[in-house]
């Protein structure tokens, strides 16, 4: 039987579903996983929406750091379902030979692969290599097929949709604290601070709420399988309010020269590797766990509750509110 699965990972959202369904079957055959993404050495020349949207094209390493963050979440994902895992990126213009060397090297015995995927900010074309996998390597392959997102629920899409916004502001973050750190400059204070202001109204204040007070707890009526995770996940919750208002408080600490940039870059970085995981097992294990177990009048009770027509803008507005901080943390950040 099985014992070591090697998992490539695209950056997709249509990745996350890949992990999910790897973990089950490694916790299911006792077997560890071991992810991996590739990145192409051209695939971060072009141009990325999201990476635009949130910082300026100075940030050259986002890239990396992004995919970093996918395989944290992957790892996040399998930990919660007691699965051995570890993690790799590898740089290469043929990914199939560096998906077929990675697995031999670790002592792989099964290739699990996405029969196909979209293109993302963080992505290799997947779905072509796994035929290249396939035909070109001596290992046993497992194909999963992927469910198309557009089947999915819109809620499942807002609470993605959040996820990446919030990472998209650590992402930024970040990077505008590396650059000060490599030219000894001052951080801007005005741009911190409109972080840590949509860090307070959006994770803290609406997203939060979607996921602790009517997705978790439809959930729970709907299955046992989960209980522990969920336990778990409402108690990072209630560590995540503590973490984000420390930002704002460290930002504040920072402009009058009580913490250095190295402090407060280490309070970030924390703040974010918390979320990293923390949406890891919310997109590997609730989603797939909600998606498998409630109905679509489930879901639509949640959204109607989660998101209703008043008190609280609808989607479209909100995403238009947000894209003006974003635009404004853009700017703010540019040489």
């Amino acid at each position: 039987m099985y014992r070591h699965l090697l998992v490539p990972l695209d950056g997709s959202d249509l990745s996350i579903e890949t992990v999910s369904r790897a973990v089950n079957l490694a916790r299911a055959l006792g077997a560890r996983v071991s992810f991996l993404h590739v990145q192409d050495s051209h695939a971060a020349d072009g141009d990325h929406e999201a990476l635009d949207l949130a910082a300026p094209a100075a940030y050259a390493d986002a890239y990396q750091e992004r995919a970093s963050t996918l395989l944290t979440k992957a790892e996040a994902a399998a930990r919660a379902l007691g699965v051995p895992c570890d993690s790799s990126i590898r740089v290469s213009d043929m990914p199939h030979e560096a998906i077929l060397d990675t697995a031999r090297k670790a002592g792989c015995d099964l290739i699990f692969m996405a029969s196909h995927s979209r293109r993302t900010a963080v992505d290799t074309p997947l779905g072509s290599q796994t035929l290249k996998v396939l035909t070109t390597g001596e290992l046993p392959v497992l194909v999963s097929s992927t469910r198309d997102a557009g089947h999915t629920h819109p809620m499942v899409d807002v609470i993605r949709d959040e996820h990446r916004s919030l990472a998209t502001v650590l992402h930024a973050w970040l990077r505008l604290l590396d650059q000060c750190d490599r030219h000894g400059a001052a951080a801007d204070t005005d741009l911190m601070r409109a972080m840590a202001h949509y860090i307070t109204e959006v994770p803290l204040a609406l997203h939060q709420p979607r996921e602790h007070d009517y997705l978790f707890l439809v959930l729970r009526g709907r299955t046992a399988s989960v209980h522990a995770e969920l336990d778990e996940l409402e108690r990072q919750h209630e560590r995540e309010r503590a973490m984000a208002e420390a930002l704002g408080d460290m930002v504040e600490r920072y402009d009058r020269g009580q913490v250095t940039l190295a402090q407060l870059r280490g309070v970030v970085e924390t703040y974010a590797r918390f979320m990293w995981e923390h949406m890891g097992r919310v997109e590997g294990v609730i989603l797939p766990a909600a998606q498998r177990y409630l109905t679509e009048a489930d879901w639509n009770d949640i959204q109607s509750a989660a998101i209703p027509p008043h008190g609280s803008l609808p989607r479209g507005e909100t995403q238009a509110v947000w894209r003006q901080l974003f635009s404004r943390i853009a700017h703010l950040a540019s040489p």
